[in-house]
């Protein structure tokens, strides 16, 4: 299964279920590599991309190097909190990051994520493969809402690397 989801920004983002226990999201940004790097493993580029528009997230722990923990919570205007945690396992700058992934509403079903940064003629594909433990676990989370928070959330990155290159970080 492959689905193209819709951008106001006009770069698609790719959702390919690829096996039964894998998800790959891919999409291109308008940005060098190692800007888009670095909005991934800032603490304080994170809340200003990380999941839905409708919460606000905080970094309760980032300790960017292999063996270091990340926790990141999001909070509703009802005041609901959703956490999210993991274990960065590798580190490759500006090329590759994995993590673990939990979402600390349902524990014990940890993800292994692979992200990979590949530059293009000064835009940079990034492929995030998600490896669940079961299938189960990789069902749930497609369930649970995840293309249109990714979607958003890739919006929101486009928007904050624009910014980030018109003030030349």
């Amino acid at each position: 299964m492959e689905t193209t989801m819709s951008r106001r920004s006009g770069n698609p983002t790719r959702l390919t279920l690829v096996s039964d226990r894998t998800i790959v999201i891919e999409h291109t940004f308008d940005a060098p590599s190692a800007l888009v790097f670095k909005a991934y493993t800032d603490r304080d580029s994170i809340p200003r991309w990380w999941g839905p528009r409708s919460l606000t997230t905080t970094v309760d722990q980032m300790d960017v190097r292999p063996g270091g923990a990340w926790r990141f919570v999001s909070r509703g205007a009802d005041g609901a909190e959703f956490a999210f945690r993991g274990v960065y396992r590798e580190i490759v700058p500006p090329e590759r990051l994995v993590w673990t992934f939990e979402f600390e509403g349902a524990p014990g079903h940890v993800s292994l994520e692979t992200v990979t940064f590949e530059e293009q003629g000064g835009k940079t594909k990034v492929t995030n493969t998600a490896l669940y433990q079961t299938a189960g676990d990789r069902d749930a989370m497609l369930k649970s809402g995840m293309e249109g928070r990714v979607n958003e959330t890739m919006e929101r990155l486009d928007e904050l690397l624009e910014t980030m290159k018109a003030a030349g970080r």
